[in-house]
Order: structure tokens, then C-alpha cells, then sequence
């Protein structure tokens, strides 16, 4: 598929959000997502506006799901979503009844692996569920704490080509990469490029960051559409390792 680029609107009101969106789109952006702040501020009517202001592009609900998942994705799809978000720590029930709700309204769902024991064999099983896209995420929280204690911080590019290498779906690696980081994950077969704190969006208060984003966002783009195909469930592109759709983690490149 082609590598898209998908901007993390974690901010808490309507008009920054929708502003941040069309300063994102001019710089070439390809998806939208109403970030889980936005969310929980402002509930449907985030979404439901920015579907109003931008009609035609895809918009990701970054809702977080952990129970309640075939009301939430509902809710989402009609207020116009494409894409809901669901936890996989969850029960897999919960899971399954969003993957169902997805079908049912026409939305496709992002299964996340966030502090699943095994990211690597949880990422299997979202995608054995229905997922349609893998979330390999480490968590805020868990990266601001540990690098508080003077723990080395795990990166999510440290298992990415071993998630990558057990499903046959896209793959979007979240949390704590660099620019740069993020840039390069399409090299490993994760076509799914999400830009938010700190270019995008100030993590500490939940606002746009200050500086000319547009200009970097710009060149985020025509850097990750420069990949051109990024081939999906054919292994990391990174190390040449190609799926076994084991479980046994590969730990890195």
C-alpha cells in the first residue's frame, strides 16, 4: 500500500483541532485522527465537525476502547469516523464486538497493543480477531515514568520488525519515536506514519506546538510518499527477515 501520513490531533478544543487539520492537510497529510484528547473534550462533536470540515478525508477515532465496544464504535461511526481504535488489553469479546460494529456501519478498526504482555503475539491475535490495522504502542505514561527512574526506555522500533513479521496487515508504530524514527518506519513494512508530540502537538498541555509545523510537516510528507508501494505482510523490509507468522518474538533488526 501506499505509506500514509496521519497527524495525532491530541488537543481538547474544536477550533484548534480543526485548524491544526487544515494546516495539516496544506502540508499534505493524508489521514486525521481525533486524538483521544479531543475525545474525551469533546466527545461526537470533534468528530462530527471535523467530518463536517473535511468531508472527504479519512478520520481516525483514537477512542481507546476497553469495554462498551460495539456502542463506542457506533457512536463514532455515525458522527463520521473511518476508523475506531480499540485496546487490546481488552476482552477479546470486546474486541470482536467492534470488529462486528465496524462491519456493521462501515468502519474499519485499528486494534492496539499497548501493555499487552506480548506485543508481538498480541498484535497476532488482534489481527486473528478482524483488526484491520496493527497499533504497536508504548505508552506516555510508561515512557515519562521510566525515563523518570533512570530506566533506558523501550522504543517501539525494538519489536516493530518482529510485530510486522506475524501479521498480514498494516502496521503503525506509535510512541516516543523521533522524527526521524518515524520517518523510517516504512523501511521495516509499517506503512502507517503518525506524527504528533512534539512536532506537531505539545505533549505537556494538550495544544499545537509552536514553530512553523506546516513547513516540517511538508517535508515529513514528501519524504514517507517518497517510499512509493510499501508491501504489506511480506516481513521486514528493514533486515530482509521475511514472515514466519510464528510467535517466538524476533527482538529486533
Amino acid at each position: 500500500m501506499k505509506p500514509i501520513v496521519q497527524i495525532s490531533l491530541d488537543l481538547t478544543t474544536i477550533p484548534e483541532a480543526v485548524e491544526t487539520a487544515q494546516m495539516a492537510m496544506r502540508a499534505g497529510v493524508d489521514w486525521l485522527e481525533a486524538g483521544t484528547p479531543l475525545i474525551i473534550a469533546e466527545g461526537m462533536h470533534g468528530v462530527r465537525e471535523l467530518r463536517a470540515a473535511f468531508p472527504s478525508i479519512p478520520i481516525v477515532a483514537d477512542l481507546k476502547t476497553m469495554d462498551g465496544g460495539w456502542l463506542e464504535a457506533e457512536l463514532m461511526a455515525k458522527a463520521g469516523a473511518s476508523m475506531v481504535v480499540v485496546m487490546g488489553q481488552a476482552h477479546r469479546e470486546t474486541v470482536e464486538l467492534v470488529v462486528r460494529a465496524g462491519k456493521d456501519f462501515g468502519v474499519k478498526v485499528m486494534g492496539d497493543n499497548l501493555g499487552m504482555p506480548d506485543p508481538v503475539g498480541g498484535a497476532k491475535l488482534l489481527e486473528e480477531a478482524g483488526c484491520d490495522y496493527v497499533i504497536h504502542h508504548i505508552g506516555f505514561d510508561f515512557r515519562s515514568v521510566w525515563k523518570e527512574r533512570g530506566k533506558p526506555v523501550p522504543s517501539p522500533l525494538d519489536q516493530l520488525c518482529a510485530v510486522v513479521n506475524v501479521v498480514n496487515v498494516p502496521v503503525q508504530a506509535v510512541g516516543g519515536l523521533s522524527i526521524e524514527q518515524a520517518i523510517a518506519t516504512p523501511k521495516y513494512g509499517a506503512p502507517l506514519v503518525v506524527i504528533g508530540a512534539p512536532l506537531a502537538i505539545d505533549a505537556s498541555a494538550f495544544r499545537a506546538a509552536a514553530g512553523n509545523v506546516e513547513a516540517a510537516l511538508r517535508q515529513i510528507c514528501e519524504q514517507v510518499h517518497a517510499y512509493g508501494d510499501v508491501p504489506v505482510g511480506k516481513g521486514c523490509h528493514h533486515c530482509g527477515r521475511f514472515p514466519s507468522r510464528r510467535l517466538e518474538p524476533l527482538m529486533s533488526c
